[in-house]
């Protein structure tokens, strides 16, 4: 019996020393008591994760990972709300850090305005060759009519300058930039166009008119691009973006992007759109798809028509307040047939900036052609604007993933409907239908189209309304989209878009440990504090960069 009950004892203290005195594994980052959305499959929301060489290992309890593991940091979350990285899937981030140093008119309430800030500009750099702007709206003036380059030619004579509509697809130059363009009231082309005014340019050009004066304009130098990314990535951060796609680039720029990752100076994630040139494609095609923890590459960025501000979008019939006017594509249907065969035969991803109904459905009967059904390709209609009914069903049939961006809707919402009349306004930011087609939608600004912030596009998606809270009932509500639905598609569904689902978008086991500490809860906080939600804290690979 004795020596029965002292095996027994030898027992429980053999079990004590194992169990009891178990060390606990050593990792790098412990983040617990927090309100954590992991956007898990079944949308789990836990209190803690740990992080050990950039990757989360463990998600769950308090005590669970605060049992089994010891890291050299510990952040007690307090209660704060987490989320995964938020990824915007389309914006032009190379092209917003290049803003950063040119004459900002975003927000100019009139021609004079614009006049104003682009003088104010020049004083404080009357070296520079060219005076390059952007940001302009002329709907926010009150006649809302195009500007024109009448009191450039007289302020500067001289020094070629371009200012750019805030969608990118009409911009304002003077006389200088029309001659070094070599553009006068004869010049033509397809997906373009020279406004005149009495026989005579008005220094407006629409879309592919464009290209004619900024291949005049010098390229940045190196430096330069390194302080666009550099300053594009701190304000990123700043407001919880981790991943983003970049939409349009070309290979020197990706290859700097990458250079920079390599460095660890650019920590920001890319995806990048290619831009569809002949030198572009043949070297991707040649190279492959390319894949790292920091970029990816395997898609084309076209242009499938203009932007609906601009009367540029190609409409199936015409602008309800331009009769005469249908809007174009950007080139033929011949020519975008071609290059989807082409990246269909190199195994890229097709994504189409497509704005009127026209476009959509040119652009998805191609894709149609050579996707012939469901599948895993996940080409992309970017934009999406505006979708005939009968069209729309075509997003379902052939696995063809919306690429939208919400804030579109609130920023249109009060002049759309002059462009489009009562009835096609009602085919147009359709987002709850567009996401009903396959189950799932990503989400993006287009910044600098939009504002950087990833909350207002949260906001409008959800509550249909632009910062004031108007319109009270929402601007046609039925296609808002639900607070998880809006969540998922900033990040989940925009990762898998880019074929990145099992590298981020959630926090799960074994992904990318990118994750933002919000002040409050976008899932619970009341409507009209939505935009202002502030981030507390941005991490890349476990690393806080904001």
């Amino acid at each position: 019996m004795k020596k029965l009950l002292l095996l027994i004892a030898l027992s429980i203290s053999s079990y004590c020393l194992s169990s009891c005195g178990k060390e606990k594994e050593q990792v790098d980052l412990i983040v617990h008591n927090g309100t954590i959305y992991t956007v898990s499959e079944d949308f789990d929301i836990v209190k803690a994760f740990a992080v050990k060489d950039g990757k989360f290992v463990a998600v769950g309890s308090n005590s669970d990972i605060l049992s089994n593991y010891e890291a050299k940091e510990t952040i007690d979350a307090d209660g704060q709300a987490i989320y995964p990285g938020l990824i915007d899937a389309h914006a032009h981030f190379y092209r917003y850090g290049l803003g950063l140093q040119v004459v900002e008119l975003l927000g100019a309430e009139s021609e004079q305005e614009l006049i104003e800030r682009v003088v104010e500009h020049h004083k404080n750099n009357p070296d520079t060759p060219w005076i390059l702007g952007k940001g302009w709206d002329q709907n926010l003036w009150e006649d809302k009519e195009f500007p024109t380059k009448d009191q450039l030619d007289e302020l500067f004579p001289d020094t070629p300058v371009l200012l750019t509509r805030i969608d990118g697809h009409a911009a304002l130059v003077n006389q200088k930039a029309l001659d070094l363009g070599g553009i006068t009231s004869k010049t033509e082309m397809i997906g373009g166009k020279v406004i005149l005014a009495d026989g005579q340019p008005t220094g407006v050009l629409i879309d592919n008119a464009i290209k004619l004066v900024t291949a005049k304009v010098p390229d940045p130098s190196e430096e330069e691009s390194r302080a666009a990314l550099i300053g594009a990535q701190e304000n990123c951060f700043a407001v919880g973006l981790t991943s983003l796609v970049d939409a349009g680039l070309e290979r020197s720029t990706i290859e700097l992007m990458h250079q920079m990752h390599q460095e660890n100076s650019l920590k920001m994630r890319i995806y990048a759109m290619v831009n569809p040139t002949d030198a572009n494609m043949q070297h991707y095609f040649e190279k492959g798809i390319y894949q790292d923890d920091f970029l990816t590459v395997r898609s084309f960025k076209i242009y499938g028509d203009g932007a609906l501000g601009s009367r540029g979008a190609a409409l199936l019939q015409p602008y309800h307040d331009h009769n005469t006017n249908y809007g174009f594509l950007l080139n033929t249907p011949e020519a975008f047939d071609d290059l989807a065969k082409k990246m269909y035969e190199n195994g890229f991803q097709m994504n189409t900036h497509c704005i009127g109904d026209s476009a959509n459905r040119t652009l998805l009967d191609i894709y149609a052609k050579y996707l012939k059904g469901k599948n895993d390709l996940r080409w992309r209609i970017e934009h999406a604007q505006v979708v005939s009914n009968e069209d729309m069903p075509k997003f379902a049939l052939y696995s063809i993933i919306p690429s939208v961006q919400p804030t579109h809707a609130t920023s249109d919402m009060y002049w759309a409907g002059k462009r489009l009349g009562p009835f096609r306004i009602k085919t147009a930011y359709a987002y709850k239908d567009l996401l009903d087609q396959n189950g799932m939608i990503a989400l993006g600004s287009d910044f600098p189209v939009e504002q950087i912030n990833p909350m207002f596009g949260f906001h409008s998606a959800v509550v249909r309304k632009d910062a004031k809270n108007w319109p009270d009932d929402g601007f046609q509500i039925e296609n808002r989209i639900s607070r998880e639905q809006a969540l998922k598609g900033m990040t989940i569904w925009a990762a898998y878009s880019n074929f990145e689902e099992k590298l981020k978008g959630s926090i799960e086991n074994g992904k990318l440990a990118d994750f933002v500490i919000f002040e409050k809860d976008m899932m619970t906080a009341p409507e009209n504090e939505l935009r202002n939600l502030k981030v507390t804290g941005t991490f890349v690979g476990g690393q806080k960069v904001y």
